[in-house]
């Protein structure tokens, strides 16, 4: 059984590896902890990238590894990238995952290689002084240069806004600088660039149909999954679903693939599993990228088992110990999948946890849904509001024989665990 390394497993990770085929496959090991549960996340503060990948390279030497992956977005891929080149095994180009996770970074190279296809955008350094001129106009578009599930991203309409959103208290900045530390360390020793990644990216605000495009890289020649839609709450920023297969017209579908082989060959990303996003303006007719994610899209990846019966994760492990993946498409059981998506856009007097027997009797209808929970209360409840603007409480990936049918099963599920929770009349075909 070959020996596979996965870092920092995020919770559709786990829900993937629950497969029998793959515990026969392969012999897998865990490192890393959960930044979003206590006292797991206590590791942080004292967390050290270099000494951790020092201490990996020991300790799985000795063992023998084939592979080593990671889907998380915050340190974990870089760490997997960095610690396969040193093993020698398998993986991509350390400075590839960088040029994708450092915004202004990656917004440099990207101008360079599809200069059509990237927006305005300029630097700002945090902490912001409102005495040195911005090299944008107001209103604009604001998010961190390092960070993920778009912490802090919001569109700015004026100065005032700009100061008092980065206003933060002593216990958030500290934790926003800590997120971040691992790669600030990891940075120097592949670019000489300067650019602090706790700065911010300021980019013109674009409106249009948004859509993610999953594929993996294997020596160099791009292979895609499919195209997902990414559905907004009305007049948010949030995400309201993901939807297989996209509904967008086929040629500007076939553009977006085109800009991501060329991107991608030019980024020298030449190995791993990635999902890039872009966002279409049907006025203009113009397509431009929103980030570049150097991983699986975990959270996504089962829809295209639902539709096409492929495994996405089956082909990341071959990818990791050095094999050929292939390509499935049309074998699934359904002919539309989701990624629905449970928000509040304001602080809940009471959040309704559904019981073991309601989440059974909701379920079992559909043996192919899944559901994850994610409740919190106290202070990273008031946290997530304020730096996301809405509150993620649950997630639910399904399948339907129709996109009608699709819609069915969440209605029936979401009427059955939330009763009269208007998220249920939002998600409309």
């Amino acid at each position: 059984m070959k020996k596979i390394l996965i870092l920092f497993a995020k919770d559709w990770d786990q829900l993937a590896l629950q497969a029998q085929q793959y515990s026969e496959q392969y012999q897998f090991f865990y490192e890393g902890f959960d930044l979003f549960r206590f006292p797991e996340n206590a590791q942080l503060l004292g967390f050290n990238a270099v000494r951790y990948i020092e201490k990996l390279e020991r300790k799985y030497r000795a063992i023998g590894l084939d592979g080593v992956v990671s889907n998380h977005e915050q340190f974990g891929t870089l760490i997997a990238a960095v610690l396969a080149q040193r093993l020698g095994l398998p993986g991509n180009d350390p400075l590839a995952i960088i040029a994708c996770q450092h915004k202004f970074y990656g917004r440099l190279v990207q101008q360079k290689i599809v200069p059509e296809a990237v927006p305005r955008f300029s630097y700002i350094p945090y902490p912001f002084d409102p005495q040195n001129p911005l090299d944008m106009t107001y209103p604009f578009f604001i998010k961190p240069i390092k960070a993920t599930y778009s912490v802090l991203a919001k569109q700015i309409d004026n100065e005032a806004t700009l100061v008092r959103h980065l206003k933060f208290n002593l216990f958030e900045e500290f934790l926003i600088r800590r997120l971040v530390k691992p790669f600030a360390e990891i940075m120097p020793l592949f670019t000489p660039m300067q650019v602090d990644p706790n700065g911010l990216l300021a980019e013109e605000i674009m409106r249009g149909e948004q859509i993610n495009i999953d594929g993996y890289c294997s020596d160099g020649e791009v292979f895609f999954l499919g195209v997902i839609d990414e559905v907004m709450y009305p007049e948010t920023q949030a995400f309201m679903r993901f939807e297989y297969p996209s509904r967008l017209e086929a040629s500007v579908q076939d553009r977006a693939k085109a800009i991501t082989r060329k991107v991608l060959e030019g980024l020298g990303y030449r190995h791993g599993f990635f999902n890039i996003e872009f966002i279409y303006e049907q006025k203009t007719d113009r397509l431009k990228i929103i980030e570049i994610n150097p991983r699986m899209a975990s959270q996504l990846s089962n829809l295209y088992e639902r539709v096409d019966g492929c495994q996405p994760y089956g082909m990341l492990f071959a990818l990791a110990v050095g094999d050929q993946p292939e390509v499935i498409r049309g074998r699934g059981r359904f002919t539309s999948a989701a990624s629905f998506i449970f928000r509040a856009f304001q602080k809940l007097l009471t959040q309704h946890l559904p019981s073991k027997s309601e989440l059974a009797k909701a379920l079992a209808p559909y043996p192919d849904a899944s559901l994850m929970l994610y409740y919190k209360k106290g202070a990273s409840l008031d946290r997530e509001i304020k730096w996301l603007g809405s509150y993620r409480y649950a997630v639910l990936n399904i399948g339907g024989l129709s996109r009608s049918d699709l819609f069915d099963r969440f209605q029936n599920i979401c009427k059955k665990l939330y009763r009269d929770d208007p998220i249920c009349k939002a998600q409309q075909p």
